[in-house]
């Protein structure tokens, strides 16, 4: 008995799937070098959940913690481009799901003009860290606003940040971010809303 099935004209236009992860659950993606990211253990009862932000030092937590603060990104809208010349981003999503986009501007890396892909989600990756040198953007891809803190490795100076900007749609970084925004079930168009 065959399991083939006959198939109409649209066929012709689609495109294959490609595998994202390996047969033991890794992704299969360009990685950049020095970004780290850490599932975290969650542990539930009747009470509620727990989950440790900050173990002491380990191959995540490798620089002291001396700086905290915490942001929300909106739901269907992002916060980036940004980079750090002297410091890394240390993220801890606390709730909702973001998809956090990262493209290596580091000349002399070994993955300088890599882009990657990290999902954030309190089902799996809930942290991330990003060296300085790398361009971010966090997109909002949850159904409410996500809530993330941040332990950069340096306080941030109010008279002379630390940190570099582009628009979103730059086209000096080689990803559609409008593709990847998950605005049309509200029926907008790309992240022009953010233009409001």
């Amino acid at each position: 008995m065959s399991n083939e099935v006959e198939l109409d004209s649209t066929v012709r236009a689609s495109a294959r799937d490609s595998a994202t992860v390996t047969s033991e659950g890794r992704r299969i993606e360009s990685v950049i070098d020095g970004v780290r990211t850490r599932a975290s253990t969650v542990h539930v009862d009747h009470r509620g959940r727990v989950f440790e932000i900050y173990p002491g030092v380990d191959e995540f937590w490798t620089d002291p913690v001396v700086y905290c603060y915490s942001f929300t990104i909106r739901v269907a809208t992002s916060k980036g481009w940004g980079l750090h010349e002297h410091k890394d981003d240390r993220y801890t999503l606390i709730s909702g799901e973001a998809l956090v986009l990262l493209y290596d501007a580091r000349s002399s890396s070994s993955t300088h003009g890599v882009v990657q892909k990290v999902p954030l989600s309190e089902q799996g990756t809930r942290q991330l860290l990003i060296p300085a040198g790398v361009w971010h953007l966090t997109l909002n891809i949850g159904e409410s606003e996500a809530f993330l803190i941040n332990h950069p490795t340096a306080q941030y100076v109010h008279s002379a940040p630390d940190r570099l900007l582009l628009p979103w749609d730059s086209p000096e970084i080689p990803v559609d971010v409008a593709a990847l925004f998950p605005v049309q079930r509200l029926g907008r168009t790309g992240p022009a809303a953010q233009r409001d």
